[in-house]
């Protein structure tokens, strides 16, 4: 095996939409995203990355195949649903640096990959002059039917980065779970590390 990890900016991400979409609707069909896919949307989605200059992926290639992928972008170039709870709490969304999502194929997973997309978004993040580095997860109840009886959240992994939960600045995301006939709203709490500290 031949793992790389490399990074790619503003309209160069866009090479990758397909890449990512499809890594986003293999991974998210899991505890705790339970992701029903759509290609289309995906495309869409990711399309607000490749058109942001600031925006980068971080990648994880196995010879030419790409197996895991981050991203991120100033949360200006963010949607209502990420900026409106700073708004909401007195917070300057121009001050923070957005990730997306983080994306590993299960077989790449427990060899360090996780930290180097953190680390490759972080430095995206200060060469952009942003003070605070801050993503969003899914909240599932700790009873919900379909949560693995080996599943770990990733809350200490986040710890360990640096990043401190803020529950108190929550949105709603809506996507169709495994489930269901329609989406519906799902809610997301928010984490956030201080760049500069």
């Amino acid at each position: 095996m031949t793992l790389t990890i490399q990074s790619f900016s503003g309209r160069d991400v866009a090479a990758f939409v397909d890449d990512l979409a499809r890594l986003r609707i293999a991974v998210f069909h899991d505890f705790p995203y339970l992701y029903h896919g759509d290609s289309d949307y995906e495309r869409q989605y990711v399309e607000i990355y490749a058109r942001s200059e600031g925006s980068i992926f971080v990648l994880a290639i196995d010879d030419d195949t790409i197996v895991g992928a981050s991203t991120g972008t100033p949360m200006l170039a963010e949607t209502d649903e990420v900026q409106a709870p700073f708004i909401a709490a007195g917070r300057d969304p121009a001050d923070y640096f957005y990730f997306g999502e983080s994306v590993l194929l299960p077989a790449y997973r427990g060899r360090g990959i996780g930290v180097k997309f953190f680390e490759g978004r972080e430095a995206q993040a200060k060469k952009h002059g942003l003070r605070y580095a801050t993503f969003c997860a899914v909240e599932r109840a700790a009873d919900h039917p379909r949560r693995p009886t080996d599943y770990v959240p990733l809350d200490s992994f986040w710890t360990k980065r640096g990043y401190s939960h803020h529950p108190e600045l929550r949105t709603t995301f809506s996507w169709r779970d495994l489930d269901e006939a329609e989406e519906s709203p799902k809610p997301l709490s928010f984490w956030i590390r201080d760049l500069r500290s």
